[in-house]
């Protein structure tokens, strides 16, 4: 007996000395290497209970692939009738007209299909259609553009080449527009992150993002809203009295008054969301669809959740790890939502696993179908209305 307490006495302290020489100088290392991002702390509420019209179901699991490996990431999508655009993750943008994928417009050239590529590849992100049918596109790395999706002719609006009351445009991501197509409203995530350091930006809790106007007319752009952290998607409301923001690191979506007794303020849409907002986009019961980036489970784990107060463990973390590494630990769930006209949930999709929908960045609907774009995908998903 006493042998046995003696060898594992001796196991213990062999192990934690061993242990200690392994740990002390990995610490010590990581000390010293260089952390890419100065996270901030940041406060969020414990997530929703998934329940109700928000319990897990499998309904995105009835959406249908298309297109799959003719597409990279097509993130945003709008119609003309019944011919679809899109912009993908290399540089193009796109028509699907009777099933056919045709290419009309490039803001950017090649090469693409890196990381470093991007910035001169070019990454159209938000896609609206203004009143003459032209397209309006936000490029990621280039600005605001008009195309006209008959000639493919590309015209600039604004240049993130141009500073906006001092600030760098260096995220544009994405914008809507007024019916009659004089004002547009879009939104710059960042003026420090790109959108191929968007983890960082999301992991940092930089709060340097603003929404802003541009005017057709007199060419103008006006900043609306600073101090948002990764501002993402835009929607006016169907009333065009206000716009609405996802602000993604925060969970939440802001409002913002652009007309009537409320004009130039600003107030809380939701607050404490299922997940991280990315698109937002009308549905036609006069409410919205909102398409979730990531997930915030409960009950469940949220990563997201569980480092938001810990900036020193995001700063060991990015030392040690690139983003495409992080990427990876988080949940491929997705999830879009239907919001009522003020906001309260009214029906949930969900594909836990992301088996058929995966990376959702978008729900678009036409025709009583949602069209679920994707930041990453080789496909889009078409979901039939009446089957869910």
């Amino acid at each position: 007996l006493l042998y046995i307490t003696y060898s594992s006495k001796v196991f213990r302290v062999t192990f934690l000395t061993l242990a200690a020489s392994v740990v002390v100088p990995l610490l010590g290392v990581t000390v010293l290497l260089d952390c890419p991002i100065d996270p901030q702390p940041i406060s969020l509420k414990e997530p929703p209970l998934l329940t109700g019209v928000l319990e897990p179901n499998i309904k995105l699991r009835k959406a249908e692939r298309l297109w799959e490996n003719e597409l990279v990431g097509p993130e945003s999508i709008v119609n003309i009738g019944d011919v679809l655009f899109t912009g993908t993750a290399d540089g193009k943008i796109i028509k699907i007209e009777d099933g056919e994928i045709q290419t009309i417009a490039r803001i950017g050239h090649g090469p693409c299909g890196t990381r470093e590529d991007e910035p001169m590849c070019g990454r159209p992100l938000g896609i609206r259609v203004g009143p003459n049918n032209t397209l309006f596109v936000a490029d990621a790395y280039y600005g605001l553009y008009e195309v006209n999706p008959g000639t493919g002719e590309t015209k600039m609006l604004v240049s993130t080449k141009t500073l906006i009351e001092g600030q760098k445009l260096s995220f544009l991501n994405d914008l809507s527009v007024t019916r009659d197509g004089r004002k547009i409203y879009f939104t710059d995530s960042s003026s420090k992150w790109q959108r191929r350091d968007y983890l960082f930006l999301i992991m940092e809790a930089t709060d340097d993002g603003r929404l802003l106007e541009y005017d057709m007319v007199t060419k103008e752009v006006k900043v609306l809203m600073v101090g948002l952290r990764f501002p993402n998607g835009v929607q006016l409301s169907p009333a065009e009295d206000f716009v609405l923001v996802q602000e993604t690191t925060m969970a939440r979506i802001r409002r913002y008054y652009v007309s009537g007794l409320m004009k130039g303020g600003a107030d809380m849409f939701v607050e404490n969301m299922p997940g991280l907002p990315d698109n937002i986009r009308l549905s036609s019961s006069g409410g919205y669809w909102v398409a979730m980036s990531a997930v915030r489970p409960n009950p469940g784990f949220s990563l997201l959740d569980f480092l938001s107060e810990k900036p020193w463990i995001k700063r060991m973390i990015f030392k040690l790890l690139s983003q495409e590494t992080v990427t990876k630990f988080v949940p491929k769930y997705s999830l879009v939502v239907e919001l009522s006209e003020t906001g309260s949930y009214r029906r949930s999709f969900h594909d836990p696993n992301g088996v058929i929908v995966a990376y959702v960045s978008e729900a678009h609907e036409h025709n009583g179908y949602l069209y679920l774009g994707s930041f990453r995908s080789p496909f889009l998903c078409r979901l039939n209305l009446q089957h869910v």
